[in-house]
């Protein structure tokens, strides 16, 4: 859950429209039937009157159960209030004062190095100056970077880097452990045996890993046992043709978002599209290409926006793991192609998938349009394949398809798109494509 930007923000929760109420959800999970009715059943239960009634015989859920939310940039007195309201955490942090900022607030400052968003190298000096209100986290990772590692790799890393070794164990175990209060991975007496055995405490590479003293992982591979699942899916298709993509160009300027490698800000820019063209198009000389977002929910049209610093010269690329909504995100050179990579998205009610004229593949997500229910190592293997596909298009960013899932996240500033167009993280608001 994620809380407005400001405290003193108004409810804006009641004219919002509800795609799926928790209603909805609470009979999924405890019905197996409710998991295939058609919509028009889903939008029964889903009616403003009937949850604002459900609602009033409800428990609240305090600031204080929420744990962690994305705060991304909030300084002094802002980030103070969310510290009295119950919020403790934060893992959005992308510099040192920031961070500083937060701990001083009495937060603790999660360093996050994920596939797309990496903060390591700017707030790492945390773990030596700060050590008791520094934890570590991986976030957002790929499957074939989670076939790698996660927490493991920070630690290696900043071992590598010269931290002390018990501040680091101390940030990676301890804190969570108590913040949370888990009940686990202190070795207490009388505690379950979850350990992990070292080849040495320099190069920090896991030779076995235990589970309440059954031995789970042994020399980077798993001995759980895959188990068949039948996959749960609430997918709309919804077809769209280049027509829906169609921007009239008036002759005016507009706002463009600016994508930065290895964050999840943006920045807000303006773009003035070549005046002898009936219609606005992907730029790549300047690097200003055309993103749509799809409501995947009801039938609805694309929203449409530009954004720079993906740097395609070809082809497209789309995904249906765009947070925090999970809309499918596309981006691209031609109309065409574009279309074509959100409607294979579409026809498998869910992945990720690449376009380069002809040419199509995709990633099948049939979980929930998020997940595969297919071996993880198989998964992680396509996903690599996909991410070189991608790269192979002309952009350097260091993680394409993550950095694209985070262009729907309104909460991260500066100019993000929704399925109701863009939405201004400074002012909170939609905003219009033209300036």
């Amino acid at each position: 859950l994620y809380l407005p930007i400001k405290l003193d923000s108004p409810d804006m929760s009641m004219d919002s429209p509800i795609f799926y109420g928790g209603i909805n959800v609470y009979l999924q999970q405890k019905m197996g039937l409710f998991r295939k009715t058609p919509r028009w059943v889903d939008s029964v239960f889903d009616n403003q009157s009937l949850l604002s009634k459900v609602s009033k015989k409800a428990g609240m859920t305090s600031s204080k159960e929420l744990g962690e939310t994305t705060i991304s940039m909030l300084k002094g007195e802002d980030a103070a209030k969310y510290v009295g309201a119950g919020i403790s955490t934060d893992h959005e942090c992308f510099t040192i004062e920031e961070a500083i900022d937060k701990i001083n607030s009495g937060m603790y400052v999660q360093i996050r190095e994920g596939s797309a968003a990496k903060n390591y190298e700017s707030l790492s000096s945390l773990i030596d100056s700060h050590t008791d209100f520094v934890m570590l986290c991986s976030d957002d990772k790929h499957p074939n970077d989670l076939e790698k590692g996660h927490i493991n790799q920070i630690i290696k890393r900043a071992l590598s880097d010269g931290y002390d070794f018990m501040n680091i164990l101390q940030a990676c175990i301890l804190n969570p452990v108590n913040h949370y209060k888990l009940g686990v991975g202190l070795l207490q007496s009388g505690d379950a045996a979850d350990v992990v055995v070292l080849d040495n405490l320099k190069d920090f590479n896991i030779l076995k890993t235990y589970v309440n003293g059954k031995l789970v992982a042994e020399n980077g591979k798993t001995l759980i046992e895959s188990v068949e699942v039948e996959p749960i899916n609430k997918f709309l298709v919804n077809t769209i043709t280049p027509e829906d993509l169609k921007i009239p160009n008036n002759g005016n300027d507009i706002h463009v978002m600016q994508a930065m490698d290895g964050e999840l800000i943006t920045n807000k820019i303006e773009y003035t599209p070549p005046l002898d063209k009936p219609f606005i198009d992907s730029d790549t000389s300047a690097d200003v290409l055309k993103i749509m977002v799809l409501n995947r929910y009801q039938k609805s049209k694309p929203a449409i926006g530009f954004i720079q610093g993906f740097g395609f010269k070809r082809g497209a690329i789309a995904s249906s793991v765009a947070h925090d909504s999970h809309n499918i995100v596309a981006i691209g050179i031609t109309d065409e192609e574009i279309v074509k990579a959100v409607n294979l998205v579409n026809e498998s009610e869910g992945g990720v998938s690449w376009v380069d004229g002809d040419k199509h593949e995709i990633l099948e997500l049939p979980v929930a349009g998020i997940m595969s229910h297919k071996d993880g190592f198989e998964v992680a293997q396509k996903y690599e394949h996909l991410d070189q596909l991608a790269k192979s298009l002309g952009t350097q960013l260091n993680a394409p398809y993550m950095t694209l899932s985070f262009m729907a996240l309104l909460v991260i500033p500066e100019l993000k798109l929704s399925d109701k167009g863009l939405f201004d993280g400074s002012t909170f608001s939609l905003t219009k494509l033209e300036v």
